[in-house]
């Protein structure tokens, strides 16, 4: 059995981000008075610089962290930071990026980590692992703490672009070919499922799959969306892996990341969602429940968008599989060969 971790809070709310230790008030009642330091990124302490003013005024003895990267280096300089400093709160603010080094930062140093996301492009601002870089353009997928707190302004996730709530509809997008990988690892007898996680996971695709349509940046859409990227953290914290939201799509992503950084940049969320579909094709599984939510909700997905050329494209799939050798997928079990990628990748640029 796997002990797992639960968040004390999870709210969506305007203004959520000037209350947080009345908020938290019942579970840690002296968070107010903690040494805490408040990680973030220059451009976003430029973008929010009133907000972050008025949350740092909640702890009077809170310093403030700029990132520069994302790199295990700087997690480990982080924590190491902390611990000699005696601080015993982290507060991350910011995409996937600054929330994943302070999670992990978190996890090493054992503060108090609240996770304040400025976008839902990803399920970062719950999960419990941490895409860090290594050697290169390496980035290894490490597992830390889950937060103790994510609290979600409405008015903060309202003003960024739209594009990136699609990234993050299209991270949920992908549970559902992540889902089926996890289910054939278990049956090849190369992966255990954990059922309650697993169902988590399928809820959360679940909750998105009714909804398109919807107006992206309403009060209620949101909180369905964060609730949804948290349950995808939650059912990765159950499990005890990564396994209930990340399959063969994910290995593709991590293969653009990894092998072709230098020619296309493509979000996460948008990535993985774009393996999805081509994921489900070779797992022969329903193809409409996937291409109907992308086209429902107009997630972006055609891979020249994103400058991935053909040869990119069949490269990236080739590829796959050895960014996570570890990973049993249905990759294992596909014949990768260029004509069937080349001529998925045509079908793709002209149904997206």
């Amino acid at each position: 059995m796997n002990n797992f971790h639960l968040p004390y809070h999870l709210i969506v709310q305007e203004g959520i981000f000037t209350s947080i230790p009345e908020t938290m008030q019942d579970e840690i009642p002296d968070l107010e008075e903690r040494k805490t330091i408040f990680v973030t990124e220059a451009n976003l302490k430029g973008i929010f610089n009133e907000i972050i003013h008025k949350i740092m005024a909640c702890f009077p003895r809170s310093e403030m962290y700029l990132i520069e990267s994302a790199t295990y280096d700087s997690a480990v300089s982080l924590a190491k930071y902390i611990t000699m400093n005696d601080i015993t709160v982290v507060i991350g603010f910011g995409g996937g990026t600054v929330l994943d080094l302070a999670k992990f930062a978190a996890f090493v140093s054992k503060s108090i980590l609240i996770s304040l996301p400025t976008t839902l492009s990803n399920d970062s601002l719950a999960s419990p692992v941490a895409v860090l870089g290594t050697e290169g353009k390496a980035r290894k997928s490490i597992k830390c703490t889950i937060p103790d707190a994510i609290l979600v302004d409405v008015n903060v996730i309202s003003s960024a672009p739209e594009r990136q709530i699609l990234a993050g509809i299209g991270d949920t997008v992908s549970k559902y070919t992540a889902l089926n990988d996890w289910k054939l690892a278990h049956e090849r007898k190369k992966a255990h499922v954990d059922d309650f996680a697993y169902m988590i996971s399928k809820m959360a695709f679940n909750s998105l799959l009714y909804r398109a349509g919807a107006e992206l940046k309403s009060k209620d859409f949101i909180k369905k969306l964060t609730q949804a990227l948290v349950m995808g953290g939650l059912a990765m914290e159950i499990a005890g892996s990564s396994r209930p939201s990340s399959g063969s799509e994910h290995l593709f992503c991590h293969a653009l990341d990894e092998r072709f950084s230098e020619y296309v940049s493509v979000p996460h969320g948008i990535a993985v969602a774009m393996g999805s579909y081509c994921a489900c094709k070779f797992q022969d599984r329903n193809l409409a429940k996937i291409t109907g939510m992308i086209k429902e909700y107009g997630i972006p997905i055609k891979p020249s968008d994103y400058k991935i050329t053909k040869e990119i494209f069949i490269g990236a799939w080739q590829q796959a599989a050895e960014t996570r050798p570890d990973r049993y997928t249905i990759l294992n079990e596909t014949d990768l060969n260029a004509d069937m990628l080349g001529a998925l990748y045509d079908e793709m640029e002209e149904l997206f």
